[in-house]
């Protein structure tokens, strides 16, 4: 019974963060500073660059005079941004691995429940392994821009780390990291223009 349960609340939970993948882009219409450089007016995301795949947070403090509070401030927020990223990717590996696993059979809810919940919690220690990277000060209104990056590297070795984790599900996202990544960039950039 506890099992069905657990099963159920897992379903649930993969179908509210299916929504918010959908939603998890940034739509901008038009440049959000002059001059700026390329990464504050490209935002948040799943990409890929000469480091392989990795996931970037763009916080942004507006109003702040103190320049080290705008800056902790758009830091902050940038590892905010990453958080975010980080819950729709293991909404995907949720979603997958109990696609791989269940295949009809719902008598196996309670696993998945705890797959559920200790992908969360590795979400939430990999953000350990995010890094600021770069800031910039618009010269226009002083706002302060924050990126903070997350690569897929760190993702891995996080992965490694785990204690949580058991074999079967580490050996799941091992070799499923990549493709959950490519999907989450895929439904990222359907939401871009």
């Amino acid at each position: 019974m506890q099992k069905n349960l657990s099963k159920i609340n897992a379903l649930f939970f993969v179908a509210v963060m299916t929504s918010v993948i959908g939603c998890s882009g940034r739509t901008v219409s038009g440049p959000i500073a002059e001059k700026a450089p390329e990464w504050v007016n490209k935002g948040n995301g799943a990409f890929k660059d000469g480091d392989g795949a990795v996931f970037y947070g763009v916080g942004i403090a507006q109003g702040i005079r103190n320049r080290s509070l705008a800056v902790t401030a758009s830091d902050d927020r940038a590892r905010g941004e990453i958080a975010k990223i980080m819950n729709s990717y293991v909404a995907v590996l949720t979603k997958d691995y109990m696609a791989s696993t269940t295949a009809g059979d719902m008598s196996k809810s309670s696993e998945e429940q705890h797959i559920t919940q200790t992908l969360k919690n590795f979400a939430q220690f990999t953000l350990h392994g995010a890094v600021i990277v770069d800031h910039w000060k618009d010269p226009a209104d002083g706002t302060m821009f924050a990126l903070c990056k997350l690569d897929m590297a760190a993702v891995k070795r996080t992965l490694e780390e785990s204690k949580e984790l058991d074999a079967k599900m580490r050996d799941y996202v091992r070799a499923n990291a990549e493709k959950a990544f490519d999907d989450l960039a895929a439904e990222e950039a359907k939401h871009k223009p």
